[in-house]
């Protein structure tokens, strides 16, 4: 690769930008980026400039010749780049308020990458994000495409089937915050432990942890079965998992399992804290304010600590770690959403799956992992049809493709509430599906 690297960022204006530049700063000696772009759309001009002005003041504090560009030209971001991440949000935290509301109104949960809001995101974000596909074989074709945008595992299954890019890696902070929760229970190290993760995208298992060589598995899950709370996100609430099953699951499961395996009671807690501070995406539009009223300070050259409340904690680890281990052929070992390639047994190998890799600079190996648990399968296996039926929906505009992702998801109670959802969603969100010519 160049001694020196160009990076584009597509959704520059995102309040996690100041992770993203505090990661590269912080690898600059061995990451040395000399132009990194900030790119957004014209509605996100004003955070652009805002969250690029601070990004400018942390450069220079760090005395580093790293050049940063704002831009609402995407192809001039795009020439000649050696990384592109995206972290962008179609249709901002409006969509999203509609997206976690309007299922509420049927009692079934309204979540941003779960469930009907999870289907909606995508229908909205793959069109998008394959389109940003077709520019980069035009302009940077040799480029790593690092996805943060969620739902991230339904974007790599769609950029893996629907496109011709194949050097793209999804990602999520949930592997590092799990790792970082069972290292503290431990009370070691992180660097100390490995974890051995499974599944999907938000929906990953720990199956096994080891310490010193030696499978400490039972007593991770003894000492959260203890708890109240187990490991969780900070943006999922913490209710606890009854300590019988969680012992006898055996693996720790990602936050966003709860929606699953309590759904009643999870629907009831939103419903409560919906009622009394508005949806999550609500709560996140007023976080986001006072942020962006921080990033307005002239003398503000670091990233605040309230940034941690917005729910992106470790994200400059996940996506700073894996572009410095590519770029270095690190060959270290990384939990990302890639290509299965048989990693996981039982789930198509043209299918994204979220695995640990080594991470080396023709990019990420999964390491083989072998069937899931017979307890687990079923659900993953669930969900992985949801995110198939809708990344073709997704591409084809088609409405019965959409019912059918919709009906199977298991969140979803019914096919009439599922058809009555679907119909309220598309027409809530028409702006932005101009495929399925509403």
């Amino acid at each position: 690769m160049k001694r020196t690297l160009k990076i584009a960022t597509i959704g520059g204006g995102s309040s996690y930008t100041p992770e993203l530049i505090e990661g590269f700063i912080n690898r600059y000696e061995e990451l040395p980026i000399r132009e990194l772009w900030l790119v957004d759309v014209e509605e996100g001009r004003e955070k652009l400039e805002i969250v690029g002005a601070l990004a400018k003041r942390m450069v220079e504090k760090a005395g580093i010749p790293m050049e940063i560009h704002l831009s609402m030209d995407r192809e001039e971001a795009l020439k000649d780049a050696d990384f592109v991440t995206t972290q962008f949000r179609v249709g901002r935290l409006e969509a999203r308020i509609l997206d976690e509301s309007i299922p509420l109104k049927y009692n079934v949960i309204g979540q941003e990458t779960n469930g009907p809001g999870g289907l909606f995101k995508g229908l909205r974000t793959i069109p998008v994000i394959l389109d940003i596909c077709r520019d980069i074989e035009r302009l940077c074709p040799d480029v790593w495409l690092v996805n943060f945008t969620n739902p991230a595992g339904m974007i790599t299954e769609a950029v893996l089937r629907y496109s011709n890019i194949t050097k793209v890696v999804g990602l999520c902070n949930g592997p590092i915050g799990i790792q970082k929760g069972i290292a503290k229970e431990l009370d070691v190290d992180m660097s100390r432990i490995y974890v051995e993760f499974a599944g999907l995208n938000h929906m990953v298992f720990a199956k096994n942890v080891y310490l010193g060589g030696k499978n400490v598995t039972p007593t991770v899950m003894a000492r959260m079965t203890k708890k109240e709370d187990g490991i969780s996100l900070k943006n999922i609430a913490d209710i606890g998992w009854d300590p019988l099953f969680l012992s006898t699951l055996g693996m720790v499961p990602i936050g966003y399992l709860r929606y699953y395996y309590q759904t009643a009671t999870m629907l009831a807690e939103q419903q409560a804290s919906v009622a009394k501070e508005g949806t999550r995406a609500e709560v996140v539009k007023r976080v986001e304010t006072e942020l962006f009223e921080l990033y307005k300070d002239l003398d503000l050259a670091a990233k605040p600590q309230q940034l941690e409340q917005r729910g992106g904690a470790y994200y400059s680890e996940a996506a700073c770690n894996l572009i410095h281990s590519i770029y270095n052929d690190k060959r270290d070992i990384q939990t990302v959403n890639t290509r299965n390639n048989g990693a996981v047994v039982g789930i198509d190998p043209d299918s994204a799956v979220e695995v640990n890799c080594v991470i080396t600079s023709h990019g990420p190996i999964p390491l083989t992992t072998g069937a899931l648990p017979i307890a687990v399968n079923g659900l993953v296996q669930s969900i992985k049809t949801f995110e198939r039926l809708a990344a073709e929906a997704a591409v084809t505009g088609d409405y019965n493709t959409a019912l059918l992702a919709m009906t199977v998801n298991p969140l979803v109670p019914s096919d009439k509430i599922a058809h009555q959802l679907l119909d309220e969603l598309l027409e809530a969100h028409q702006q932005y599906l101009p495929q399925f010519n509403i």
